[in-house]
C-alpha cells in the first residue's frame, strides 16, 4: 500500500464548503484509491481539512495525482485562495494495513522532519518499541515516511480523549517504553496537530 495525505488550507468560514468539495472529489466515480480518514484541525494550525487515502499500487496513486494536477478545480476547489498540498507516503513495513475503523474522538497528526540519513534508524527504533509499548501503540493509526521532499515521517494516532493521550504518554515515558530508543536523536523538527473527524470520514 501507498498513501496520500491531502491538506486543504482555507479560512475558518470556508471549512464546511471545502470539506464538502473534498468529499465530492474523492467520491467521484472516476476517483482511484480508498478514502480512509478525513479530519478538520482543532488544535494547532486551524482551518485545514486533511484527507488520508490508500492506494494498492504506485500507478494507481500516480493516476489519481495526475487527475488532480491536470484539473482546473482539484478537490473541487472553487477559490484560488484555498491552498492544496498533496504528499505521497509509504508505510513503515512492519505495520498493518490501515483499516477505516474507530480509534477515538481525537486524532493527532505528528510530523517529524528527520536529519539526513535518519529514516532507517528511525524505522528500526520504532520496530523495536512497537510491541513493548502496545498499550500506547494500539492507538497508532499509521506511521508513514515521505516519498518526496525533505526526509520526514508522519504518524496518526487516535484517542478517546486528550486525557487518555496524556495519561498513556506519561505512563510509557515513566516506564521508559516510549519514545523509541534512538528515535528522537534523528528528529530535526517536530509538529503536532489535534484533529476531529469529518462527518463523511470512514475512520471515526
Amino acid at each position: 500500500m501507498l498513501y496520500e495525505l491531502a491538506t486543504l488550507s482555507c479560512s475558518l468560514l470556508e471549512q464546511d464548503v471545502v470539506s464538502a468539495a473534498a468529499h465530492r472529489w474523492v467520491s467521484d466515480p472516476g476517483a482511484e484509491g480508498q478514502v480512509l480518514g478525513a479530519w478538520r484541525t482543532e488544535i494547532g494550525e486551524l482551518a485545514k481539512i486533511v484527507v488520508l487515502r490508500g492506494f494498492e499500487t504506485n500507478d494507481e496513486l500516480q493516476r489519481e495525482r495526475h487527475r488532480a494536477l491536470m484539473s482546473k478545480r482539484p478537490f473541487d476547489i472553487g477559490a484560488p485562495q484555498i491552498r492544496l498540498q498533496m504528499e505521497s507516503f509509504a508505510p513503515f513495513p512492519f505495520l498493518p494495513k490501515v483499516e477505516p475503523k474507530t480509534f477515538g474522538r481525537f486524532y493527532e497528526i505528528r510530523t517529524y522532519e528527520l536529519k539526513t540519513g535518519g529514516l532507517a534508524p528511525t524505522i528500526d527504533a520504532w520496530e523495536q518499541a512497537i510491541g513493548p509499548a502496545k498499550a500506547y501503540t494500539e492507538h497508532l493509526v499509521v506511521n508513514l515516511y515521505a516519498l518526496d521532499g525533505p526526509p520526514r515521517i508522519t504518524h496518526v494516532w487516535g484517542f478517546a480523549s486528550l486525557e487518555e493521550r496524556m495519561a498513556l504518554r506519561a505512563r510509557h515515558y515513566a516506564e521508559k517504553l516510549w519514545p523509541p530508543k534512538g528515535g528522537p536523536q534523528q528528529i530535526e523538527t517536530a509538529t503536532s496537530t489535534i484533529c476531529l473527524t469529518e462527518p463523511w470520514s470512514p475512520m471515526r
